[in-house]
């Protein structure tokens, strides 16, 4: 891979961590912020909200920036973020902290992946959202198992501590891999209305419901791994960090083979991997009880959720090629949006007297929810015979040369 990918994979090692590292450490930080578990769980809506929201904002607002500049600022503020959370005296002003870092987070992907695509031949652009993505599945591989340990150890405050130094790394990586341009931005970016008029198409808008429904599988029941892995399956909390580190080990096996099967039948590698995500989450209901079954599901379950995640913004990345800041702010919102719902969604279930067990049903749901959208879009695309569209179709490359 280009010094670049690496960069931008070095970037989202960081934001993916500090999103993720939360589920680790809930409980502690519930009960350092003198509030219950599922209220703390507001806090990963907190973050959705930001990347949902202030994302897409910024995003359009900097069209006119220099990709580079826009992401060495977006880093530069999400170290910041971190040192405040670390700070935090209450649960009101780290809610606060966590929206705002995220806002930084929601710019950063979009941007990050519209340049990802630009990077590389149009064949291959499953392949570099996957490597881009792969930051994320790392992240849950080393970062969170390492973040959880360190809060275990020394406190929650001191993984946020250790998110500031990815920070820092982050912002180093950017500064020496990203090519210097002195372009302020691209020559002549889509207008806002040609851009939202890509929404129309039902490839964009049936790809962001499947996103949804994504969400629902993986998020509400990974907003409370924790408690789920303690109070379900028995497990001491030393052993909670081995846990993420096995979901990460799936999630990155995942993100690669859905950036390959991306590249080779989109539409029908998909919805089956849709079904095993709902057949997956229906065994995690079964064998929650059992630690084995569990250890073995819940590998699986991260895999397929990166994979089917890595499918979906391909999707969405090649029939918003001729409106990239509109991609931009697409992915990571529709992703967070989701995010937000399933952890609203799991702390309503909670304080309705459902217990944590209860959570992965809902994901068997949506995910034949999805499934029946996909197949729809499908049959509805292949009866349309249309092709995505490029910016310049004697060009492989999707998106502006400066970044």
């Amino acid at each position: 891979m280009s010094p670049p990918l690496i960069a931008l994979f070095i970037a989202a090692f960081a934001f993916g961590t500090t999103e993720f590292v939360i589920a680790g450490v809930l409980p502690e930080v519930a009960a350092g912020l003198g509030i219950g578990v599922p209220t703390a769980g507001y806090l990963v809506s907190a973050y959705a909200l930001g990347i949902a929201i202030g994302g897409p904002v910024l995003t359009i607002a900097a069209a006119r920036i220099s990709r580079r500049s826009l992401i060495v600022g977006l880093v530069v503020a999400f170290s910041i973020g971190q040192a405040l959370c670390a700070v935090a005296p209450d649960f009101g002003s780290m809610l606060l902290f966590r929206f705002l870092t995220a806002i930084a987070h929601g710019a950063y992907f979009g941007v990050a992946l519209v340049v990802a695509v630009g990077l590389v031949p149009e064949a291959q652009r499953g392949r570099a959202v996957a490597f881009v993505l792969a930051g994320l599945t790392v992240s849950n591989v080393i970062g969170v198992p390492a973040g959880t340990a360190v809060g275990a150890f020394w406190g929650w405050r001191a993984t946020f501590w250790t998110t500031f130094t990815l920070g820092l790394a982050a912002i180093a990586a950017v500064i020496a891999l990203l090519p210097r341009t002195t372009a302020a931005a691209p020559a002549a970016p889509a207008t806002l209305g040609r851009e939202m008029r890509v929404l129309a198409r039902q490839q964009v808008w049936s790809s962001l419901i499947i996103m949804l429904m994504l969400m629902m599988a993986q998020f509400v029941p990974f907003t409370y791994i924790t408690p789920m892995l303690t109070n379900v399956t028995h497990l001491g909390e030393d052993w909670v960090p081995w846990m993420l580190l096995l979901i990460g080990l799936g999630s990155t096996i995942g993100v690669f083979c859905g950036g390959r099967l991306a590249d080779w039948k989109l539409m029908p590698a998909l919805m089956a991997m849709m079904i095993l995500q709902a057949i997956a989450l229906a065994l995690i209901y079964l064998a929650g009880s059992y630690a084995v079954p569990m250890v073995l599901l819940l590998a699986l379950w991260g895999g397929l959720n990166f994979s089917i995640g890595t499918a979906i913004q391909t999707r969405i990345l090649a029939w918003t090629a001729d409106a990239p800041n509109l991609a931009a702010s697409l992915i990571p919102s529709g992703f967070n949006i989701g995010i937000a719902f399933a952890a609203f969604i799991g702390a309503q279930l909670l304080d309705g007297g459902y217990g944590y067990r209860s959570l992965p049903l809902l994901g068997v749901v949506s995910m034949l929810v999805g499934t029946l959208v996909a197949l729809f879009s499908a049959t509805a695309e292949r009866r349309a015979a249309k092709l995505p569209p490029l910016v310049r179709p004697s060009s492989p490359v999707p998106a502006p040369p400066e970044y």
